[in-house]
């Protein structure tokens, strides 16, 4: 049983794995197939008569020492399910120990409503028996719960089996058994495409309030399995990140985000005002009508590198203009309403606070709604206030001219290549950290307008940033100014394109998918590209892309 994974969203991943001789697409479900439960046209798969060397069935009690197949089946999984703390512990200690290419089979266990949780945790595999088992209590499977036959009012499915029936009584057990195998069938389905469109998430936190279950297995992962969630999480991605629960904040992309602003990146040496900004709908920020205007009033001012613009949002919490361009800050959406929950402000303030205290600067100018001044005012005492009745009002505009005017005359002036440095220093800390952005911006020149910037020393370029990836892409030369982020390959293996995970000999603990890393063989650079999978994956995987190569020797 051959398991190769093709696509990743967090834990969840689209694999292929041969089963009775058939190359079988990963996440499925197996559908049973008998004489009294006949598997329905569209199963990919009817549950197999598993030759028992080729699987390992495993418990909650099991301590997981002999784990030999590529398929592993849970027992007791129904049980299990209903103990959200046990069941994420186990689901975690198991994929822990079993690696990145074995596959897991959740037998019993799996409907419309937590299919996609189940998978975002990692689950390769389910069954038909919940179809069946709902059928036999007259229960209809739909995609914001299950319905008894006898509560429904109408008919509101356009399946293939309710099409052909007027009214909910002419359902017969068949009808229904049909109604749930195409419905659990739709719903994979749908999990599979948001695989691999990387937002399963998204549909993870639309199905929460179906199921207060599957609400508190996910609160139990997020909470306790933050470090398991980063390391298969990408730090570069196109899709959006659609945040609309307290769940979000939670996000492994979300927290690291906040993490690195506070422990890696650093504000430009030179900038001695805080420009406090708000956010706005459109991303990346300085595409937006209203940082139009805030870049404006800047460009009016005598002395505008003296400023750092710092963006207030939710839920990142806080945005150095640096980082507008990286993943999730130009990636993210929120519904805008005015009005901040609880747990938004605790969270702004705390980020605000940790990072003033990082971060000095002379003055602060908060160009803020009062709906955010309200709860930062203890953090930012001192502030000049600009904003009188909206940001992208005349007269809050006007004010903010004048106090940049009156607070920044004072100031040293810079060039504006130093400054550009010194703002790409700040986005080099936050993606390779500290020791590896002074090296790599040592005796360097920028060229370009933003957003497209270069990278030179002397007339060799490193690296260049653009509004796609929004981080670093390093040339070769670059490439051996870092001293992390590699990925070492063995003597024999070619490297001919991209490096594959049987050629990796080691990788850096810190690898993503999406980081930029560099390739090396006995110490010396071969190569530079961007990680598609992490270094755990790297190192223990026998097949797939461990990374695209950009350049290489």
């Amino acid at each position: 049983m051959q398991f190769i994974v093709k696509q990743r969203d967090g834990p969840a991943r689209i694999g292929e794995i041969d089963i009775e001789n058939k190359k079988v697409k990963t996440p499925n479900i197996f559908f049973l197939n008998t004489k009294r439960f006949k598997s329905p046209s569209f199963s990919e798969i009817d549950l197999p008569k598993l030759i028992e060397k080729e699987i390992n069935v495993i418990s909650a009690e099991d301590d997981f020492k002999k784990i030999t197949s590529n398929l592993v089946i849970i027992k007791y999984a129904a049980q299990l399910i209903n103990q959200p703390k046990n069941f994420v512990d186990f689901i975690v200690r198991l994929r822990e120990k079993i690696g990145y290419q074995k596959t897991i089979y959740l037998p019993g266990v799996g409907d419309p409503s937590n299919l996609a949780l189940l998978a975002y945790l990692g689950i390769d595999f389910f069954d038909s028996a919940p179809a069946i088992v709902a059928a036999r209590k007259n229960m209809m499977f739909f995609e914001n719960g299950n319905i008894k036959k006898d509560d429904l009012q109408e008919i509101f499915c356009n399946c293939p089996i309710c099409n052909k029936k007027t009214k909910p009584e002419d359902l017969s057990y068949n009808d229904i058994l049909n109604h749930n195998y195409n419905k659990i069938y739709s719903e994979l389905k749908q999990v599979r495409n948001s695989i691999a469109k990387q937002n399963l998430r998204n549909l993870v936190e639309n199905k929460l309030n179906v199921d207060s279950n599957s609400a508190a297995i996910l609160k139990n992962f997020d909470r306790k399995y933050y470090e398991f969630l980063e390391r298969r999480a990408p730090v570069a991605s196109k899709n959006k990140l659609i945040a609309t629960s307290k769940e979000s904040m939670n996000r492994p992309e979300i927290k690291r985000f906040q993490e690195r602003v506070i422990s890696r990146y650093k504000k430009p040496e030179s900038a001695k005002v805080l420009l406090l900004l708000p956010c706005s709908a459109k991303k990346p920020y300085f595409r937006s009508k209203s940082h139009k205007f805030f870049r404006n009033i800047l460009m009016e001012v005598k002395n505008p590198t003296a400023v750092h613009e710092l963006i207030i949002t939710s839920p990142l919490g806080l945005v150095p203009r640096e980082l507008e361009l990286t993943y999730p800050a130009a990636n993210y959406d929120i519904p805008v309403t005015g009005v901040w929950e609880d747990y938004e402000k605790e969270m702004i303030k705390n980020l605000l606070s940790n990072y003033i205290k990082k971060n000095k600067y002379e003055k602060i100018i908060a160009h803020l709604p009062k709906e955010i001044i309200s709860f930062i005012k203890p953090i930012i005492k001192n502030a000049k206030i600009t904003c009188i009745d909206n940001p992208t009002s005349k007269e809050s505009l006007d004010k903010l001219k004048d106090e940049l005017d009156k607070t920044i005359k004072n100031y040293d002036k810079i060039t504006n290549q130093n400054r550009a440095i010194e703002e790409i220093q700040g986005l080099a800390r936050y993606q390779f950290g500290e020791k590896n952005a002074i090296c790599l911006l040592k005796n360097s020149t920028i060229k370009g307008k933003y957003p497209y910037r270069k990278i030179f020393e002397n007339d060799k370029q490193l690296g260049m940033i653009t509004q796609e990836r929004g981080l670093i892409s390093l040339t070769l030369d670059g490439a051996k100014k870092i001293n992390d982020y590699s990925v070492n390959i063995y003597d024999d293996f070619e490297l001919k394109g991209s490096v594959f995970a049987p050629g990796v000999k080691d990788a850096d603990d810190a690898i993503r998918i999406g980081d930029e890393v560099i390739v090396k063989n006995n110490k010396e650079t071969v190569a530079v590209g961007v990680a598609h999978m992490n270094s755990e994956e790297m190192t223990q995987s026998t097949y797939g892309e461990a990374v695209k190569v950009r350049h290489k020797i």
